[in-house]
């Protein structure tokens, strides 16, 4: 039987996420942290013994929960999404719309055959891409695999930046929050304004999302990059990354994530998330294109 509530205590979300590698995005934790600091209109949380849909009304729009913005992937829970995902539009209104971005296929299929089960005609458009690279047993092989022109170029720019600055270290300390902040802060531009008040809190209480982690790059003991990114057993999810201005010109975000990359592969993972973004960056370091869905659908 399908029941809607506002009750994070469910269940449900021990389900397994209908996508794959969706890090913490489709979980409780990063879930009830974002609506406690974002969160507006009402939380529906709809499920049955098979799924969970954790969504949101704000008005006529029902969405999933978590602003595409700050919520890199979307997935229900359960192996019965579909039937879930009709039961609960049967019973909408006229006039209600559904926005449901940021899927990734296996996500997106069974909602989609869902809302047409509903008698709805959804329209599917390609909202994003995210970035993923998959990882070797060894770094070695990882550069090996670039190309020519990008595997010189990592390695300059390492030597560039220790010629500048010194032997860089990757140090991984949550108490060094303010840092990240402050690098943020000091960023031109849009960046630099991105770091609001309200955001800071999020990020903060996003800490202590399980898996949660914050990576500083530092030459001797001043920090010069930060990342911050959840990790799970088989993937880590670089989630947001800030660097000092004054270092620019000495590549540090490279060097950041180069180390990054080697941290993953050493710990054993098997895939390294750059998330939502198709920065040419990204794709030079060995990514491949994920693609994110947009369904669309209007109750008539």
């Amino acid at each position: 039987m399908m029941r809607i509530h506002g009750d994070w205590s469910t269940g449900r979300f021990g389900l397994p996420a209908a996508a794959s590698l969706v890090g913490p995005f489709a979980g409780r934790a990063f879930l009830e942290t974002w609506w406690r600091h974002r969160g507006s209109g009402e939380a529906l949380l709809v499920e049955d013994d098979g799924a969970l849909l954790p969504l949101w009304r704000d008005g006529t729009v029902i969405r999933f929960l978590g602003e595409a913005d700050l919520t890199d992937y979307h997935s229900p829970r359960g192996g019965e999404v579909r039937r879930l995902t009709s039961a609960f539009v049967s019973g909408l209104e006229i006039g209600d719309r559904m926005v449901l971005d940021s899927l990734p296929d296996e996500a997106a299929e069974p909602i989609e055959g869902g809302l047409r089960d509903a008698g709805l005609a959804p329209e599917r458009s390609q909202h994003e891409v995210a970035a993923v690279l998959d990882l070797p047993e060894r770094y070695e092989d990882y550069l090996g695999a670039l190309s020519k022109k990008q595997r010189h170029e990592v390695r300059r720019k390492r030597r560039r930046f220790e010629a500048a600055l010194g032997d860089p270290e990757l140090v991984r300390d949550r108490g060094r929050f303010a840092e990240f902040v402050s690098m943020h802060r000091a960023a031109p531009g849009e960046k630099g304004r991105f770091m609001t008040p309200q955001l800071e809190a999020l990020f903060a209480d996003l800490l202590e999302v399980p898996g949660a982690c914050l990576d500083l790059l530092v030459v001797g003991e001043q920090s010069v990059a930060a990342a911050f990114g959840f990790e799970a057993e088989d993937a880590y999810y670089l989630y947001n990354s800030s660097f000092a201005p004054g270092a620019a010109s000495a590549s540090p975000g490279v060097v950041l994530i180069d180390l990054l990359i080697c941290q993953a592969i050493a710990a054993g993972r098997r895939r390294f998330d750059f998330l939502k973004g198709d920065e040419t960056y990204k794709f030079r370091l060995g990514a491949s294109r994920r693609p994110l869905w947009k369904l669309e659908a209007v109750v008539t």
